[in-house]
């Protein structure tokens, strides 16, 4: 994992790769990530507080790396990124590594010409200045975080966040990814996107406290037939206020956040116990293998078989999960 960082990067948006994949959390995965600091630019580097930033790597690292991480990257490097990085971020992207910009850091991949008409994210203030510089990258500025085949870019501040556990649940699973979001006290997975930020309605503080018991009581009752109607009751709602008030908070429907939840309830038990898949698909309300598989494969593109093959041969591998242990349960 190499992250690239330019002198007066935003010092929360650098961060959060350091916390997410610096921090050593071999106890979850042996080996875990090997971050690399590397040099954009001459040194020293600092962050746009001050800090020192320790890049003991140059940009040759990139083209090394399995991923490539932009970090988020003052104004002036925004209009005027280093020739050399550019360079870099282009041959990486060649080599076929994967490649992840933090919010401003979008700018980088752009001027190196990877997002020609694919869609990518930043900060929804970039929004009007990055859509005139670049026209023909598709910029969305509601989404938290965006994966366009090898290329993910991420919204601002927090959401670099998102897009780093998303990176962890490719990489190891939505338990490993899990747990470093518990550790580092954070949710494992947001709703909806930017657009419950961008200029909020002033009913989103109450809506958020109206529907926040409601969702805790949905997600610990998935196996259960859940409705609308159902839902609004419980948030002592009518269906039509509900409705509009769960759009404007999360950003979808009530009916296509209950299949999300149940996709990745399904993805923890894939990942932790022996329940055959017609099991897994009554624990998590999709009531036969059917629908679950339909629904599995539509929102992560890959069968719950393959799923559990690919991160229980993993696991095992690990010396983690049922496969490795007669616990039928995996800790991390």
């Amino acid at each position: 994992m190499a992250v690239a960082v330019t002198d007066g990067a935003p010092t929360f948006e650098l961060a959060v790769p350091c916390e997410v994949f610096g921090t050593d959390r071999s106890d979850l995965v042996d080996p875990w990530y090997e971050m690399r600091l590397t040099a954009a630019q001459p040194g020293p580097l600092r962050t746009a507080t001050g800090l020192v930033v320790p890049t003991s790597h140059g940009l040759d690292q990139l083209a090394e790396a399995d991923t490539v991480v932009v970090a988020a990257c003052p104004r002036a490097v925004q209009l005027d990124p280093p020739a050399e990085l550019l360079q870099a971020v282009r041959r990486a992207h060649e080599l076929g590594r994967r490649i992840v910009s933090i919010c401003s850091g979008v700018y980088v991949l752009a001027a190196a010409g990877l997002l020609d008409g694919r869609r990518a994210t930043a900060h929804w203030m970039h929004a009007m200045d990055f859509s005139h510089r670049f026209p023909d990258v598709e910029f969305d500025p509601t989404s938290l975080y965006i994966e366009d085949g090898t290329i993910l870019t991420s919204a601002g501040t927090g959401s670099g966040i998102d897009l780093c556990l998303h990176l962890v649940r490719q990489d190891f699973g939505s338990a490993v990814a899990n747990e470093v979001a518990r550790r580092m006290v954070v949710p494992p997975h947001r709703e909806g996107g930017q657009a419950q930020y961008a200029r909020p309605p002033v009913r989103v503080r109450r809506t958020s406290d109206t529907l926040a018991p409601v969702l805790e009581w949905a997600r610990h009752h998935l196996h259960e037939q859940l409705t609308v109607p159902q839902l609004a009751r419980e948030a002592g709602l009518s269906e039509r206020t509900f409705a509009r008030r769960f759009r404007e908070a999360l950003g979808t429907t009530p009916l296509q956040w209950i299949l999300q939840e149940r996709v990745r309830l399904a993805q923890e038990l894939l990942e932790t116990t022996d329940d055959a898949v017609e099991s897994v698909a009554q624990r998590t309300g999709f009531g036969s293998a059917t629908n679950l598989r339909h629904h599995f494969g539509r929102l992560t593109g890959v069968s719950p078989q393959t799923y559990r093959h690919v991160f229980r041969h993993r696991a095992a591998q690990q010396g983690r999960g049922p496969s490795a242990s007669s616990s039928g349960a995996r800790t991390g």
